[in-house]
């Protein structure tokens, strides 16, 4: 009982002690440049991108390969419309090759310095995530191809049969053999969750 009362009578004072020690930034610290004030981005409504592949754990790999590139700016872009193929991460363990590696091994007796070599990386992630990327929405009740930002990079959805009770994301396939297992809808754009990759050639 006598804690009780004791707590009553010093969380006034705790609470005091709590604003006095809070400093208060002044306005230009909220600006984006001089002279610009500080404007937050808002979204109608919906998480972006960005947001969603924050909080996909499945996806946690892939998205950690795309902030490493500048690609990552359109998955935050509030103009951005994209549609995203987002591999799980037991789709991106399952590869041979990781992204980083590239589709082909390094030739034989080939020394690259330690530039070279991350240099040679970036690049291997940059295609694989562009690859990954179809820079417009896609309507999955048509068949047809779909291009990605990795150039000469297709992507085409094919109808399953059966499964009429099924979400329209379930009854397609990626590229013949690559099933869809979720959607997350953004305010810039789609992400399509895979049980695999988007090979690269």
């Amino acid at each position: 009982m006598r804690f009780q009362l004791l707590s009553l009578l010093l969380l006034p004072l705790l609470a005091v002690a709590s604003t006095e020690e809070q400093m208060v930034l002044p306005s230009e610290s909220f600006q984006d440049g001089p002279g610009e004030p500080f404007v937050p981005v808002t979204h109608s409504g919906k998480p972006s991108l960005a947001d969603l592949l924050t909080i996909e754990s499945s996806a946690s790999i892939f998205y950690s390969y795309a902030r490493e590139t500048e690609l990552s700016k359109l998955f935050s872009d509030p103009n951005a419309n994209n549609t995203l193929l987002v591999p799980t991460n037991k789709a991106v363990i399952a590869l041979p090759r990781k992204p980083h590696e590239g589709p082909a091994p390094i030739r034989e007796g080939v020394i690259l310095s330690e530039a070279e070599f991350d240099n040679l990386s970036k690049k291997n992630v940059e295609r694989w995530v562009s690859a990954h990327i179809i820079p417009f929405p896609v309507s999955l009740s048509s068949s047809g191809e779909y291009t990605t930002l990795l150039e000469g990079k297709n992507v085409s959805f094919t109808a399953l049969d059966g499964g009429k009770n099924a979400p329209e994301w379930a009854r397609v396939v990626l590229n013949g053999d690559v099933r869809l297992t979720g959607i997350r809808e953004a305010s810039n754009g789609v992400m399509y969750i895979l049980d695999g990759t988007v090979i690269l050639d």
